[in-house]
């Protein structure tokens, strides 16, 4: 029989703090406003012949990079259905029902998600960290970004 380990990575370094506003339809968003967000993992695999499963360090300083790739920057949905965003010289002009706002290219990053939430944070990080390491015998990853105590959404991948 296989024997599995759940490995859960925590660190007070996998955070990020950045501003964003949740849209709720095409008419309804909340204001900008920022978070200290954290991020962690929950990884499974098969306990090796030298009782070790998964390279912790590999995992830590992967989530430590992708976690500072978003630090201090204003998050705008890329996808989303309610707004248009344009580059308009050193800004983008974002257009949300009767709204038109300007960010700073420099301070703001356009992700390819449908909405600024912990929801799809989560997705995003999780496809990211895929993209850089997947070790040959995981089972399944889960990568959970919280807002604050209480409050989090996680994204799983099984192999």
């Amino acid at each position: 029989m296989e024997r599995l380990t759940t490995l859960h990575i925590d660190k007070e370094s996998h955070k990020f703090s950045a501003a964003h506003y949740t849209i709720f339809s095409a008419d309804s968003r909340e204001r900008l406003h920022g978070h200290n967000y954290s991020v962690s993992v929950r990884i499974v695999a098969p306990v090796g012949d030298n009782g070790l499963s998964a390279d912790y360090n590999v995992y830590k300083s992967h989530l430590k990079i992708l976690c500072d790739s978003l630090d201090e920057y204003v998050l705008l949905a890329g996808n989303s259905p309610f707004q248009e965003i344009e580059k308009d010289g050193p800004y983008y002009r974002v257009k949300f029902d009767r709204d038109e706002m300007l960010f700073l290219q420099s301070d703001t990053q356009v992700l390819p998600i449908l909405n600024a939430t912990i929801e799809e944070f989560s997705h995003l990080l999780l496809r990211r960290l895929l993209e850089r390491c997947v070790e040959e015998d995981l089972r399944e990853i889960e990568l959970c970004v919280a807002s604050g105590a209480g409050q989090r959404a996680s994204s799983i991948w099984k192999c």
